[in-house]
Order: structure tokens, then C-alpha cells, then sequence
């Protein structure tokens, strides 16, 4: 049996955390690691009647800089393509759309994650 890869490992905590997250705020998840376009959307969810595209961005500690600042334009710009693709695939282009960025932090162990939430982090072309 191998083992995970620990980075993956630590992208799925900061997801199912982000997720709890998000519920705890009202919010329905519809969608988890969504496929499209040769890509992963972390979660689509529901915050009311918007579709919100959720990116999930995990570390263990901040020593290397913020978590959010690891969505630079080009992961912007891929993001925006894979909602957009999301969109037309499940015929939604009639909803509202936000793109939201979901940060977790593990500290050391037994440490609660430190979760911030950015919505509608960033400017798309959606």
C-alpha cells in the first residue's frame, strides 16, 4: 500500500474544513474537486440563489506568506475558465456567479485551522 502524497493530503483537510466552513455559514455544497476542462474546481456551492465557485488554498503555517496569496493571476484566469465551463456544462448562465477564495491554516497539532473566507475574491470575465 502506498502512502498519499502529503500535500495532497493536506488539500483534502483544508477542503472538507473550508466545506464545514461554508455550511456552518448556510451555504449548500453541490460540488466537490468538480472535473471540467482538464481541472478541478474545489467546491461549487450555494449561497442562497448564487452559484458560488469556491478555491481552496491550505498550508500548515504562514512562513512562506499568506495562503491567498498563492492565487495569482494566471490561477485567477484558470479558475474563471473552469466556472465558466461549469456554467454551460449544467446550462446556468442565467444564475448570479461569484468566485470565492476559502484559506485554511493547520497549526501544530491539536491547534483548531485558522479559516478566513474571500468572497468574490477576485475580478472574472463571468
Amino acid at each position: 500500500m502506498t502512502s498519499r502524497d502529503p500535500r495532497q493530503a493536506l488539500g483534502q483537510r483544508g477542503e472538507a474544513e473550508a466545506e464545514r466552513f461554508l455550511r456552518g455559514l448556510g451555504y449548500r455544497i453541490v460540488g466537490r474537486r468538480e472535473r471540467v476542462l482538464r481541472g478541478d474546481i474545489d467546491l461549487v456551492a450555494l449561497d442562497g440563489r448564487t452559484v458560488v465557485f469556491v478555491e481552496v488554498r491550505s498550508r500548515t503555517d504562514t512562513t512562506h506568506g499568506h495562503p491567498a496569496e498563492t492565487v495569482g493571476f494566471q490561477k485567477q484566469r484558470r479558475i474563471a475558465e473552469l466556472a465558466t465551463a461549469y456554467i454551460r456544462r449544467h446550462r446556468l448562465e442565467d444564475c448570479q456567479v461569484r468566485i470565492d477564495v476559502v484559506t485554511v491554516t493547520f497549526g501544530p497539532a491539536g491547534a483548531r485551522p485558522v479559516v478566513e473566507h474571500f468572497q468574490n475574491a477576485f475580478d472574472s470575465p463571468l
